[in-house]
């Protein structure tokens, strides 16, 4: 990762369980500051499609429903991280998950005199979390996303952006693989809130409201980070 790339580069990290919808808000960041995105969800799922060699050993490892290990997350970010459009800044969505990848990555970003700028838990209720990720479903023509109760077709059975008839969920989007991630995020992923509040760069946001007004919160917050 070149220092050059990533002297002047925001780092935000966005913290919550399943479907406090931090791919989202992340989009939203990104269009409203030229930010890079970067979900390890999306980048893993991606080497997984490629084949490549932590790909292979990241899918034995997402198919048994655990964790990725640190050093195949590390060095897919540290890649993807030295390419040039993360100038501007990044977006963590899905990483890290536990106070030791919190350290891991602040060893990676001081290699190249960075720091997290903020790091923002969207805050929600465990029960609504279950609806909301149990309920989802994307086209599987373009991928556009939609759920059973809040976010269905204007026709139903018809992708409202491609006209799609074909629907697909993800395999661990049901119920009880919800409570048992949720369970997971609260034993291992919850202590990170202490750890940013003890340096000072934690923010916390209400994500159980409209999407509209969580972006506006979010905006807010980075547009005070980056003074």
């Amino acid at each position: 990762m070149g220092t050059d790339t990533m002297s002047k580069a925001a780092v935000l990290i966005l913290l919550g369980p399943p479907g406090a919808g931090k791919g989202t808000q992340a989009r939203m960041l990104e269009e409203d500051f030229g930010l890079v995105q970067l979900s390890t969800g999306d980048l893993l799922r991606a080497a997984v499609a490629a084949g490549t060699e932590a790909g292979q050993r990241a899918k034995a490892v997402m198919e048994a429903g655990q964790l990725v290990s640190d050093d195949i997350v590390l060095a897919i970010l540290q890649d993807r991280m030295a390419e040039p459009d993360t100038a501007k800044g990044i977006i963590l969505d899905g990483f890290p998950r536990t106070a030791g990848q919190a350290e891991a990555l602040d060893g990676l970003l001081a290699t190249a005199g960075q720091e997290v700028t903020a790091a923002i838990s969207l805050d929600v209720v465990d029960e609504a979390m279950v609806a909301r990720v149990s309920g989802r479903y994307t086209c599987a023509k373009c991928g556009e996303g939609y759920h059973d109760e809040f976010k269905k077709p204007a026709q139903a059975g018809t992708c409202d952006k491609c006209g799609g008839a074909d629907f697909k969920r993800r395999a661990d989007d049901n119920a009880e693989t919800v409570r048992e991630r949720l369970n997971a995020y609260h034993a291992q992923t919850a202590p990170l809130i202490a750890y940013y509040g003890e340096k000072g760069v934690l923010k916390s946001v209400d994500a159980m409201g409209p999407i509209a007004d969580i972006r506006a919160a979010l905006s807010q917050i980075v547009k005070t980070a980056s003074v």
